[in-house]
C-alpha cells in the first residue's frame, strides 16, 4: 500500500474522492488516474475531499489544477473540500484556491461558481 489511499463515494452533486495520507510525487499518478477515471466516466461535478490528506506537494497540486480545467472544458468543475491546515496552506500560497473553489477551509471562497 502506497502512502495515499482513494475511495470515491457518491455525494449530492456528483463523485467524491476522499484522500487520505500523504500524497506526492511518488503517488501523484494513481491521483491522475482516479480523476482521469471520473472524467471519463461522464462526472461534470466532482469533489475531491482532503480532510485525510495530511500532505499534498506540487505535482499533486497541479493534477487538481488539471482536472478542474478538464472539467470547466466540459462544462464542470472541482470543488476541494476540507483541507487541513497544512494543504490549504499549500493552495493559498500557489494561488489554487483562487481559481478552484475550496470549501471548509482557511482558503474558502464565498464564490464555488467562479
Amino acid at each position: 500500500m502506497g502512502l495515499l489511499e482513494i475511495s470515491v463515494t457518491a455525494g449530492e452533486s456528483g463523485p467524491v474522492l476522499m484522500l487520505s495520507g500523504e500524497a506526492d510525487l511518488t503517488t501523484v499518478a494513481e491521483l491522475r488516474d482516479a480523476l482521469a477515471a471520473q472524467v471519463a466516466s461522464g462526472a461534470r461535478h466532482l469533489t475531491v475531499d482532503l480532510s485525510r490528506l495530511r500532505f499534498a506537494d506540487s505535482s499533486v497540486i497541479r493534477a487538481l489544477v488539471l482536472a478542474d480545467r478538464t472539467l470547466r472544458e466540459r462544462g464542470g468543475r472541482l470543488e476541494l473540500a476540507h483541507p487541513q491546515p497544512v494543504v490549504a496552506r499549500a493552495l493559498s500560497l500557489l494561488g489554487v484556491d483562487q481559481a478552484i473553489a475550496v470549501r471548509d477551509g482557511t482558503s474558502a471562497r464565498a464564490d464555488p461558481e467562479r
